[in-house]
């Protein structure tokens, strides 16, 4: 690869992909794509979408948040034979919320100061919700997906005793429930739905937990897709 390297052992490549439009990727991303011996994917079907949209032939491996110690142990081997990697999510920055950690923590272990893992940056939903919704973008919480059930009462109540903004990702079986929640332990907050980022239907809700509550009820379109949702204290 084009990349300098001093080291014997393979890097490994953290590639963001686009979050919903395929232009939105670097052009280091879909050459560091081209170049690795081997792609890891949470979802090779998913990933393969992109690879076949750019015309990239590189050989695909799956890797997940199920992925057992076996599939490590796999990975680190080709990195051992000098082998470069990329590691993908389905849509974004991998890490950011999504599987990842498991294996840097596992190849940190196994080889030490001689792992290079490089960063390729790019799109995050994150940063992107960020950058159109007037928060104190400087000064906020970010929690990722909310619990499913441990726990999440109990970070829904922080936010409301908190004076920080936060900021988190919600899915679309779990927009309706999260409202429903706020509406009883932070009724008072000022909500931000970024919904479908950089896709057809891109938009940003803002209201209340109760007026949002009713705008998606009345609205079964508005609870589709993936949400970025922003609380702060009106």
């Amino acid at each position: 690869m084009s990349e300098k390297k001093s080291h014997t052992i393979g890097t490994l490549y953290m590639v963001a992909t686009p979050i919903g439009n395929l232009e939105d990727i670097t052009l280091r991303a879909l050459r560091v794509l081209k170049e690795v011996s081997c792609i890891l994917c949470e979802d090779t079907r998913h990933t393969k979408k992109l690879l076949m949209h750019y015309e990239i032939q590189t050989r695909t491996e799956s890797f997940h948040s199920h992925s057992d110690t076996r599939k490590m142990e796999k990975i680190a081997d080709w990195l051992a034979e000098g082998q470069d990697l990329a590691l993908v999510s389905d849509a974004g920055t991998p890490l950011v919320s999504d599987p990842g950690s498991p294996l840097i923590t596992y190849l940190r272990e196994r080889f030490g100061s001689e792992l290079h893992i490089s960063p390729i940056p790019g799109a995050s939903a994150l940063t992107s919700a960020l950058s159109i919704i007037p928060i104190q973008s400087g000064r906020f919480r970010f929690l990722g997906f909310l619990p499913h059930k441990k726990g999440r009462q109990t970070l829904i109540r922080m936010m409301s005793e908190s004076d920080e903004s936060h900021v988190l990702y919600e899915s679309s079986h779990r927009i309706i429930k999260f409202l429903e929640e706020m509406i009883k332990d932070f009724p008072t907050a000022h909500i931000w739905i970024a919904r479908e980022l950089t896709k057809q239907f891109e938009e940003v809700l803002e209201g209340s937990p109760d007026e949002l509550h009713t705008l998606l009820l009345s609205d079964p379109n508005k609870q589709k897709g993936e949400f970025v949702v922003a609380v702060a204290k009106s």
